[in-house]
């Protein structure tokens, strides 16, 4: 594709990073035929191919309207494109430039802002978000549906393991998950413990950026990563062997701690350092397969529907591993139909497109029960919530029924 930016954006670290994406851009439409907006809206302008022509056209000095914010908002950020693009185009730095850019010309309506701020004050601010939600969790049988399917039934979160072993690892607590559903990291840490790894959460660290980066508060989001590395940082030098991440939403933020401070001279060694370390809970439990697999044996026996995160499949670029550990563990492992395809939830976005977001999910459900399973399992709190909302069978993180399994 050829390109001939506008002197604002022409000669900026964004404009330079943008002009190398449109370039690789060759029309081919492969990434329009998996993209789930445009699957529902058919509307060109809803799939990746039309919104890089849309940014194209704001790069190249046309000014930005409403509708083009429109449909840069529709757009999940699931990066199914990005796997199906034979060009490699990076679709999802090309969007966050875009973004950023529409929303500097186009100012949004109030009643947009005030949600978007709410989210972006709220979400990141564990000190903030746990009380709203125990308070959510309270009142969950007289609130409305709307807000009902944001707040999980309240779990407990289990014990934490106290013994310290030889081998350490970090793990991002996160914002909202420690919130919503606090067994999913007791039970990685119990996990790691019986495979003699110590799993220790810097109590500084906070949110992984994305929420902020993502609504364009970017310098705000890029403060919280840089807050998360000098969390990290200590134990990083003690010799932490990894950072894992059991939210594959965070774990995709974090490997791009490097690329998103490369310009910062304070930071660039340490983020990149930091996106080598971190690991997604299923990239590290395989290097204990064997005896995972044999503690595991009779244990595990579920029939279960996996729904992959877009933020791991496509995100990260991690297909099969949860799978196979589980399927090694004896659990009957089912992918469903159109498994590639985003369930709707996509950070924020269930928030702020609830009308697409519900229609992708019910979709999703549709596919994953199709299978019939005994529960579904998933990676990312976001999914789990979202999928949950729509269904009584149990939809649950994949390392509780591993945790589940072992200490039967």
């Amino acid at each position: 594709m050829q390109t001939n930016l506008a002197d604002f954006i022409k000669n900026t670290r964004e404009g330079q990073e943008a002009d190398q994406i449109l370039r690789k851009c060759v029309h081919c439409g492969f990434c329009t035929a998996t993209c789930p907006t445009y699957q529902l809206l058919g509307d060109e302008l809803d799939g990746p191919r039309g919104r890089i022509y849309l940014i194209k056209q704001v790069l190249e000095g046309k000014p930005a309207t409403a509708s083009t914010q429109l449909h840069l908002d529709r757009c999940l950020t699931c990066r199914n494109c990005e796997s199906t693009c034979p060009s490699g185009v990076q679709y999802g730095r090309l969007v966050d430039i875009g973004r950023k850019i529409v929303d500097e010309q186009v100012p949004r309506p109030w009643g947009q802002s005030i949600k978007r701020k709410a989210l972006q004050e709220l979400l990141p601010r564990k000190w903030l978000f746990t009380p709203a939600m125990k308070a959510g969790q309270m009142l969950r049988p007289l609130l409305p549906k709307s807000l009902k399917n944001k707040v999980p039934v309240a779990q407990p979160a289990g014990i934490w393991p106290q013994t310290a072993h030889a081998r350490k690892m970090l793990l991002l607590d996160g914002c909202v998950q420690p919130a919503m559903s606090p067994n999913i990291n007791a039970a990685t840490a119990r996990v790691l413990d019986a495979l003699g790894v110590q799993l220790i959460v810097a109590p500084k660290a906070g949110c992984c950026g994305a929420i902020r980066y993502h609504l364009n508060q970017q310098e705000d989001g890029l403060d919280d990563m840089r807050a998360n590395i000098d969390a990290w940082w200590p134990y990083v030098e003690a010799g932490a062997e990894a950072i894992v991440m059991t939210a594959s939403g965070c774990g995709a933020t974090v490997k791009e701690y490097g690329h998103l401070l490369a310009h910062d001279a304070v930071y660039a060694e340490k983020a990149a350092r930091i996106s080598a370390l971190t690991q997604d809970l299923s990239e590290v439990l395989p290097q204990f397969k064997a005896e995972l697999t044999a503690r595991l044996a009779g244990k595990a026996r579920k029939r279960i529907a996996w729904h992959p995160p877009c933020t791991l499949q496509h995100g990260q670029q991690i297909r099969g591993k949860v799978e196979g550990l589980l399927r090694s563990a004896g659990v009957d492992v089912q992918l469903c139909a159109d498994s590639h395809l985003c369930c709707g939830s996509a950070g924020t976005y269930s928030v702020l497109q609830p009308e697409l977001s519900y229609k992708l999910r019910d979709n999703k459900l549709r596919n994953l029960l199709d299978t019939g399973p005994e529960m579904i399992l998933s990676a990312n709190i976001g999914c789990l919530t979202h999928l949950q909302s729509g269904t009584e069978v149990p939809v649950r993180h994949w390392i509780e029924l591993v945790d589940q399994a072992l200490i039967r």
